[in-house]
C-alpha cells in the first residue's frame, strides 16, 4: 500500500511566525497556516491542521460509504459529506481536538432509510481516518437527501 508525504515549513514563534503545508505526494497544493488564525474564528485565507484533518476525514469518510452501500446492496448516486473538527483546550494543558462532527446526506438506489444509516454508522467505524482518530469522539448525522 501507498505512503503518502506532506510536509511543513515555520519561520518564528508560534504567535508571529506562519508557515507553510505542502502536499508533497501529489504536488498539488500548498497552503498557508498560522497560529492565530487557526485559533480564531475567521481562517482569512488559511489553512489549519484541523481544517486538513476534516477534509482527509470527509475523503475516506465518503468512500468507505459508498463501498458500505454496495455491500449492503444499494447503490451510491451522491454523497455530501460534511465534517466539522474542532480545536479545544485540553484540561492538561495546551490543545486537543476533543470531537469531530460527520455530517452525511445521500441519494442512493435499493436502500431505506434504516439500510442507509446502518452503512453510514459502519463507515463511520470502518473508515481509517476513523480509526486513526480514536480517543476523539467522533458523532454521525446521517439521512437520505
Amino acid at each position: 500500500m501507498p505512503t503518502r508525504k506532506a510536509r511543513s515549513t515555520w519561520t518564528g514563534g508560534l504567535q508571529d511566525g506562519s508557515g507553510k503545508v505542502e502536499l508533497v505526494s501529489s504536488g498539488v497544493a500548498t497552503f498557508d497556516v498560522s497560529f492565530p488564525k487557526r485559533a480564531a474564528e475567521d481562517a482569512d485565507g488559511t489553512t489549519s491542521p484541523e481544517e486538513l484533518i476534516a477534509a482527509a476525514h470527509a475523503a475516506c469518510y465518503s468512500m468507505a460509504l459508498s463501498a458500505g452501500i454496495a455491500a449492503a446492496g444499494g447503490t451510491p448516486k451522491s454523497l455530501v459529506v460534511d465534517v466539522e473538527v474542532r480545536l479545544g483546550p485540553d484540561p492538561a494543558g495546551g490543545f486537543r481536538i476533543p470531537d469531530i462532527a460527520i455530517h452525511v446526506r445521500g441519494t442512493v438506489d435499493g436502500l431505506d432509510e434504516e439500510g442507509f444509516v446502518k452503512a453510514a454508522n459502519d463507515a463511520k467505524l470502518g473508515c481509517p481516518v476513523s480509526k486513526a482518530l480514536t480517543g476523539t469522539t467522533i458523532t454521525l448525522d446521517a439521512a437520505l437527501a
